[in-house]
């Protein structure tokens, strides 16, 4: 039996694309000669699709979708992820439903059995589990077709399972004897290699049967999906694995399951690398947008994030903002032209101190014999803010935010200036693993000017500031943020991992008083286990320092 993984990027709601992607792929793996082409978790209406999900058109046209799909199903069999309506009179409307197709017609349908409701999925609030589960017979196997969360719950891999049913035991106890899992499962840094391949590889071990394990690729949003869809033979060996971040098919005949594809181990700044190029190209192809534009401070983040969107988009469709204000070194501005220029994009100079000065001048009375302080600092980023949103207006720009994870945990940064935005690129990439990978784009050749990677970070609002004026150093901070944010580590606990209890107090405040920026910024791409936005729900008002 000859099977092809078929790894495609989708796009939520685009179902005349979607279905003609699905069907060009079907054709491909048919003239491979495969018997059975296999497509990810709910890949006629792209995923997640969110509170679509309520609207009854929606369903109808996802199942005319399906429809169309299934009549393309000749000389080769098809499993496709759909939402299917929920027949019973109770319980919630649909299903995350798998589509078994032969010969132009649906042959079974299964249904999602395990519906994640942490992080940043919420399946529970629009899907019905499985009522049952059983095996489809094919060929000479008994298939046991499942739907991503539901290979995510063996007790001997897991400390300790979300849920009571294990539906891939329920299979092989049913005689599957080939395990398909269509998935739609986010990236995160390390993922794929430690947690993800890993218990495939255990699963497959344990029960002794091959493993099908088909991901979807590409941004929708804020999450961006990897890919690296894997056959995993019943020796537990990895026998062929799709390309990462790229749509890929893979055929694999089970009958003579020899390794076909030696896969590249990448590092964790690659594969940050990587997601942030995908999860970019996909946000402003599918928002419809064609350029981009940034503030360009001659800092690491906006240079960081000016090169990735050259290399995800080209340098045609970027273009650069220099706002100076007095209080800008001339070593800042010479490094944001030579990035520009090392770029090859085309940059503006937009000085800001007339604008700010006449800020200072309406409201020297109200101020008066007031100091200088976070107030006008806030001044400079918010005209920048208008500046950049005034060239998005006119000319149909997205904006580009340039804040990292760091500075977003513990609120440095200002609302609607330097916040303001359509994408926030690297919000999830923490300060440490900006300079990663600052240090990767110049792997070759200097991009981004080694004086913007040298020199100590500041924001450059007032004379002769630092971040680390008002911020512990960046490996201290992210080691904090790490614990807390992602680990969700209390604060005794960090304290007894070697951090200092005065800085780790006022870093978890920071992070808790500054919930309230979070909840205005723009989306950002997901890349960290645990990210800022919909996979972190935290409430603004509350009094509580754990």
């Amino acid at each position: 039996m000859k099977i092809a993984l078929a790894q495609i990027n989708q796009t939520v709601g685009d179902f005349q694309k979607n279905t003609e992607k699905i069907c060009l792929y079907i054709e491909r793996a048919r003239n491979q000669n495969a018997d059975l082409v296999v497509f990810p978790e709910l890949a006629v209406t792209g995923y997640p699709p969110k509170d679509f999900l309520d609207i009854p058109a929606f369903i109808d046209e996802n199942l005319k979708a399906l429809g169309a799909i299934a009549d393309r199903v000749y000389g080769i069999s098809a499993i496709v992820g759909f939402v299917d309506r929920n027949k019973q009179r109770h319980g919630k409307l649909v299903h995350n439903t798998a589509a078994f197709i032969q010969d132009r017609r649906i042959a079974s349908v299964h249904h999602k059995s395990l519906l994640p409701t942490y992080d940043v999925f919420d399946e529970c609030r629009y899907f019905e589990p499985a009522h049952t589960i059983s095996p489809v017979r094919f060929m000479n196997s008994l298939l046991g077709i499942s739907i991503c969360e539901d290979i995510w719950n063996d007790e001997e891999f897991w400390p300790r399972p979300l849920y009571e049913l294990d539906p891939i035991e329920n299979l092989i106890a049913q005689g599957a004897n080939v395990i398909i899992n269509i998935s739609s499962s986010p990236f995160a840094v390390e993922k794929h290699d430690r947690i993800r391949l890993r218990m495939l590889i255990h699963d497959a071990t344990k029960y002794k049967v091959p493993f099908i394990y088909v991901n979807q690729v590409g941004g929708n949003d804020d999450l961006v999906f990897d890919g690296n869809s894997v056959v995993i033979d019943a020796r537990g060996r990895l026998i062929a694995q799709a390309k990462t971040f790229e749509e890929d098919l893979v055929v694999v005949d089970l009958e003579n399951p020899e390794v076909q594809i030696q896969p590249r181990s990448y590092s964790p700044v690659e594969t940050v690398h990587m997601a942030l190029l995908a999860g970019l190209r996909d946000y402003v192809k599918k928002c419809g947008f064609r350029k981009v534009v940034i503030g360009l401070s001659g800092g690491i983040d906006s240079a960081v994030t000016a090169a990735l969107a050259v290399e995800s988009l080209g340098n045609t469709n970027v273009v650069g903002v220099l706002m100076p204000s007095q209080f800008s070194s001339q070593g800042s501005i010479d490094d944001a032209v030579a990035l520009s220029q090392n770029l090859g994009i085309t940059y503006k100079i937009i000085p800001i101190k007339d604008v700010f000065e006449t800020y200072q001048k309406i409201l020297q009375t109200e101020f008066e014999g007031m100091p200088f302080d976070i107030t006008e600092e806030n001044l400079q980023a918010r005209i920048r803010g208008n500046i950049i949103m005034a060239l998005s207006n006119k000319y149909g720009y997205l904006v580009l935010t340039t804040g990292n994870k760091s500075e977003l945990a513990v609120g440095y940064c200002t609302l609607y200036g330097d916040m303001s935005g359509g994408l926030a690129l690297i919000s999830d990439v923490p300060k440490t693993m900006v300079y990663g990978l600052a240090r990767y784009i110049n792997r070759e050749r200097e991009i981004i000017p080694q004086n913007s990677i040298a020199k100590p970070p500041s924001a450059e609002l007032k004379p002769n500031q630092s971040d680390q004026d008002s911020l512990p150093p960046y490996a201290i901070l992210d080691g904090i943020l790490k614990a807390y944010v992602e680990e969700a580590r209390g604060i005794d606990e960090i304290i007894r991992m070697g951090f200092d209890e005065k800085v780790v107090r006022e870093v978890i405040r920071k992070v808790n008083r500054n919930e309230y920026k979070r909840r205005q910024a723009a989306p950002g791409i997901k890349v960290t286990s645990k990210a800022f936005g919909s996979g972190r729900r935290m409430p603004i008002a509350h009094n509580f320092l754990c």
